[in-house]
């Protein structure tokens, strides 16, 4: 090797050790200035009080005169042997319910038991399976969410929000969607003003299938029931049951029991035209026989957002829609009063995009039906 070709190969070498370097330094440096991801604050570092909800109470949880086998269940025990076996196990569930409460506290924490292993399913996550949901209302009143429990077994102890600014704000907290809960406490800092509050009178009551239930919402307060709660201002009872509402007489039997705001009957999804045309009317008779002014409000189901080149399917939501409808109005010919009803053409829109499976929304879904039955349900009361 001649002394230029040393000389040329040398330089390169030099060249490329300071590039790299330049390049590692640069990193460095960028390291340095990237914003550091805020870690997790693990509630069990700090010294909080732990507020359990028994003592204050949920909405959604009525009949609470009646014995429970547990707290968290959504009927009292006696209904065991009036409802299907399904619908008895698939109330144990704590869909719709909500803790209530004000607070200055700057941490918020929650711990709670989940009764199932089962913590989220394939086309439902955990978060809305067996997660809490935190919205607090701002300067303006208006709800906002703020976080939400991401549980990775049945015990969970997490902070859900920690460094707000120290004022008084209301608070809601959703229970788990799929899953039923053992026991449930609210945390906040030690020398923090905490008030809960006792659940509001006249619910506005949903009966329903999977959809009601919560099925998929990504997080509680995400179903449409937990979004027209908060933008009506109402307390809600969800009695959705996957599968398996089908506008049984126990249940009926049971919400003709409540001083509601309204009963939103929307059962179609798990019953075929033969089933809706023999149970439509007897239900509303039945709740119109024990509440005589509550305002009845019967939903079609929503059509699977595949229907459109499914003919069998799309036939299938036409004669269900057809059967409800010639039960409403044949009530409203018989002279029934305060019944209303919800075309389910447009519920998830008319875009296909609704839902994860054709069948159960999204929350773009959710949101969609709420947005699409609010305006029925306030001309229901009178809003």
């Amino acid at each position: 090797m001649n002394r230029r070709n040393l000389l040329q190969q040398l330089s390169a070498l030099s060249l490329g050790l300071a590039g790299t370097s330049q390049i590692a330094l640069a990193q460095q440096a960028a390291e340095k200035t990237k914003p550091s991801a805020k870690k997790k604050i693990a509630a069990k570092t700090l010294d909080l009080a732990w507020h359990n909800v028994e003592d204050f109470g949920l909405e959604g949880r009525e009949w609470s005169d009646l014995k429970r086998l547990r707290y968290y269940d959504r009927f009292p025990a006696e209904v065991e042997k009036n409802i299907p076996a399904p619908v008895w196990s698939l109330s144990r569930d704590s869909a719709g319910m909500m803790a209530r409460f004000q607070s200055d506290s700057t941490t918020i924490a929650v711990r709670y038991t989940l009764r199932n292993d089962r913590l989220a399913m394939p086309h439902m996550p955990a978060t809305g399976a067996s997660g809490t949901d935190l919205y607090a209302q701002d300067d303006k009143g208006v709800w906002r969410w703020v976080y939400c429990s991401q549980p990775t077994g049945k015990n969970v102890e997490t902070v859900l929000i920690s460094g707000i600014p120290k004022q008084s704000r209301e608070f809601q907290l959703y229970l788990p969607l799929y899953n039923g809960i053992e026991k449930l406490e609210i945390g906040t800092l030690k020398n923090a003003q905490f008030q809960g509050h006792s659940p509001r009178p006249k619910p506005l009551v949903f009966y329903g299938t999977s959809i009601t239930h919560g099925a998929s919402a990504s997080r509680p307060g995400m179903i449409h029931t937990a979004i027209l709660g908060r933008r009506l201002n109402l307390p809600i009872l969800n009695l959705g049951f996957s599968g398996n509402g089908r506008m049984d007489t126990g249940v009926n039997e049971m919400m003709g029991k409540l001083d509601a705001a309204a009963y939103v009957i929307d059962c179609l999804p798990n019953m075929g035209p033969e089933l809706v045309t023999e149970r439509s009317a007897p239900l509303v008779r039945q709740l119109r026989a024990a509440r005589p002014e509550t305002p009845i409000i019967l939903v079609e189901d929503r059509r699977n957002t595949n229907s459109w080149i499914l003919k069998s399917r799309n036939d299938f939501h036409t004669a269900n829609h057809a059967a409800l409808k010639n039960a409403y109005d044949s009530l409203i010919k018989s002279g029934v009063k305060n019944l209303y009803y919800i075309n389910g053409d447009n519920l998830l829109g008319d875009d296909n995009d609704g839902t994860v499976d054709a069948s159960h929304p999204t929350d773009l879904g959710f949101y969609r039906q709420a947005l699409e039955m609010e305006p029925v349900i306030k001309k229901a009361l009178g809003k």
